[in-house]
C-alpha cells in the first residue's frame, strides 16, 4: 500500500463515519421512544432518599462535547444490552469494585476504550503503510485487535480494582470487627456498634457500614441492607460477619465473642497466606542461584585449575 493510498483510505474512512453520524442523527432517521414524547409534558420527581442518591455520571472526559457523544454513545450501548452480555453480573461486579456506574455508563466507558484504541491502532497502521513494512491485510488485522484489546482492557480494568478492594477490606476487618466488639461489649446494639465504627474508623469497610445505615434510615430493615453488603463485597469472612450479625439481631444472641473469634480467624488466614507467599518467593529465588550464582562460582572455582593444566604449570 503507497503512502497516497493509505491517505486516501483514512480520509474516506473518516468522512463516511461522520456522514453515517449526521444521516442516523437526523430527527426522520432517529425513532423517538415513547419516554421522550411523554416526558416534557409530566413533571418529574426523584422520590428516592437524599442519603441514596448520586451524582449523574459522566460518561466521556470530553466536558461539552459529551452533549454530542452522549446520544450516539447511548444507542451504542443499547444495541450492546440486547445482545444480552450479562447486564446483572456485571451490575454484581461494579458493586464488587464500589463504582456507583451502572452497567450502562460502563459499557459506554468500554466503547470509548476501543474507541481510542481504534483510533491510535488505525493511525499507527497509516504510518506504518506510508514506510511500507507492512500490508493492508496486516495493518486492518492490527486494528482490529487493538479495538478488541481495548474494549477488553477496561473489564480487566475492573477485574483488578475488584481484587485490590477485596483486599483492603480483609486487611481492614480485623481492626473493624475488634472495634466492634469493644462497642458491643460497652452495652450499644448490632446497629449502634455499626453506626460508631462507621464514624470512627475510614476505608472500604466502613463506608460500606455507612451505605447500610443510609439504606436503614432510608427505611429497609437492618437485615436485608446486611445481606445487600454481603452480596455487594462477595467475601468468605464477611459473610460470616453478616450471618453473625443477623443471628445476634434476630435472636438476642452474645456478638462480642463472635466478632473476635471472626477477626482472629481472618489474622489467621492472613498469616496463612503471608507464609504461601514466603515460601513462592523462595522457591523463586532458587532460580536465579541455581542457573545464575552457582554456574558462576563453579567457573570461577575449575578456571584456575584448568587454566595451570592448559599451560603445563
Amino acid at each position: 500500500m503507497t503512502g497516497t493510498t493509505a491517505l486516501a483510505v483514512l480520509a474516506g474512512t473518516v468522512l463516511g463515519v461522520g456522514l453515517w453520524i449526521t444521516f442516523v442523527r437526523l430527527p426522520a432517521m432517529r425513532r423517538m421512544t415513547f419516554t421522550e414524547r411523554v416526558a416534557p409534558q409530566l413533571r418529574s420527581a426523584d422520590r428516592r432518599s437524599r442519603l441514596l442518591r448520586d451524582e449523574p455520571a459522566s460518561l466521556t472526559p470530553f466536558g461539552p462535547l459529551e452533549q454530542v457523544l452522549r446520544p450516539l454513545l447511548l444507542d451504542a450501548v443499547g444495541s450492546l444490552s440486547r445482545l444480552n452480555l450479562g447486564n446483572a453480573a456485571l451490575a454484581r461486579r461494579l458493586a464488587q469494585a464500589g463504582s456507583a456506574r451502572s452497567p450502562v455508563d460502563f459499557r459506554a466507558e468500554q466503547l470509548l476504550w476501543a474507541g481510542a484504541a481504534f483510533v491510535v491502532a488505525t493511525v499507527g497502521a497509516v504510518l506504518t503503510a506510508l514506510s511500507g513494512r507492512v500490508n493492508a491485510v496486516f495493518a486492518v488485522l492490527m486494528v482490529v485487535a487493538a479495538t478488541a484489546a481495548g474494549f477488553m482492557a477496561r473489564e480487566y480494568v475492573l477485574g483488578s480494582a475488584i481484587a485490590k478492594r477485596q483486599q483492603r477490606i480483609l486487611r481492614e476487618f480485623p481492626s473493624i470487627a475488634d472495634m466492634m466488639a469493644l462497642a458491643v461489649g460497652a452495652g450499644e446494639t448490632a446497629a449502634g456498634a455499626l453506626d460508631r465504627t462507621a464514624k470512627a474508623s475510614t476505608g472500604e469497610l466502613a463506608r460500606e457500614f455507612g451505605t447500610v445505615l443510609a439504606h436503614t434510615r432510608s427505611g429497609t430493615p437492618l437485615v436485608e441492607a446486611l445481606h445487600g453488603m454481603a452480596d455487594r463485597i462477595d467475601l468468605a469472612p464477611i459473610t460470616r460477619f453478616v450471618d453473625g450479625l443477623v443471628v445476634a439481631i434476630e435472636r438476642g444472641t452474645p456478638l462480642g465473642d463472635v466478632l473476635r473469634a471472626q477477626a482472629q480467624d481472618v489474622r489467621d488466614v492472613a498469616k496463612r497466606e503471608l507464609m504461601e507467599a514466603a515460601g513462592k518467593k523462595e522457591i523463586g529465588m532458587m532460580v536465579p542461584l541455581v542457573f545464575g550464582v552457582l554456574p558462576l562460582t563453579v567457573v570461577f572455582a575449575v578456571y584456575p585449575g584448568v587454566a595451570a593444566v592448559t599451560l603445563g604449570f
